[in-house]
């Protein structure tokens, strides 16, 4: 009886270890951004550009927003911080920053244009 139960608690332990490695495996390891720029009266602004800098590396990615004011950024590293900002002739947001202990896999993260 004793072997039975001690063999059964070590397949338990096996299958519970394999499902957790399975888990973790699976988890994604990119994040998306994504958001509308709008001005001061909340209104969408097409042709904004945003800045996403990589805190890590400083690297920087542009979007030009769309006829919406949307924008998006795509398969982004869930280990590193990012920095968002939007520019638009005379005005600008301030700069938002998404950390990588924020487990989001899609952050929106809207913009307002503000006089500079």
């Amino acid at each position: 009886m004793k072997r039975a139960t001690t063999a059964a608690l070590g397949i338990l332990l096996i299958l519970t270890a394999a499902a957790a490695f399975a888990q973790k495996k699976t988890e994604p390891t990119t994040r998306t951004i994504r958001g509308v720029v709008t001005d001061a009266s909340d209104a969408p602004v097409s042709g904004a550009v945003v800045q996403l800098e990589n805190l890590k590396t400083q690297q920087i990615r542009s979007f030009i927003t769309k006829d919406d004011g949307a924008y998006s950024f795509f398969e982004l590293n869930t280990d590193t911080d990012y920095r968002v900002k939007a520019n638009y002739k005379d005005t600008s947001s301030n700069a938002k920053t998404l950390t990588s202990f924020d487990s989001r896999r899609e952050a929106v993260i809207n913009l307002k244009l503000n006089k500079k």
